[in-house]
């Protein structure tokens, strides 16, 4: 079975960093596991201290329901009884606003990264980045 390491884990923040650094503004990029544990995190220099709590909530909402933030948000208005009650049935935060991506190996979801400190189309784009190196 793939699980989620710190050298996958590594992988995909480079990935992300190298299209954030194209992009040319500080972001913050978080990698969970599967279950939403922590196991990499990067604020740039310059980015918000905020952005550390919005791209662990976005990675942990795309762990947790496999598939991106922006897709979610897109739905929202589906089910909307869902983000009432979501911070009484997931026990850390998850945010449904673009930036938040699941990482996918052999199409299992091993986790999820999550960036902040952009718009929502450039914390997506740079979340789609890094997920194609955990796709390797």
């Amino acid at each position: 079975m793939i699980e989620m390491t710190l050298g996958l884990a590594e992988r995909v923040f480079r990935a992300a960093r190298a299209r954030a650094d194209d992009i040319g503004k500080p972001f913050c990029i978080c990698i969970v596991d599967e279950s939403g544990r922590l196991v990499y995190q990067a604020r740039m220099d310059g980015a918000g201290f905020f952005t550390a709590d919005t791209s662990r909530a976005k990675a942990m909402a795309a762990a947790s329901f496999k598939r991106s933030t922006k897709e979610i948000t897109d739905n929202k208005d589906l089910n909307p009884l869902l983000w009432y009650s979501l911070p009484s049935v997931i026990p850390a935060q998850a945010l449904p606003s673009p930036g938040g991506v699941p990482l996918l190996r052999e199409g299992r979801c091993i986790g999820g990264l999550g960036i902040g400190g952009g718009t929502p189309d450039e914390d997506h784009d740079i979340a789609q980045h890094g997920a194609a190196a955990a796709a390797e």
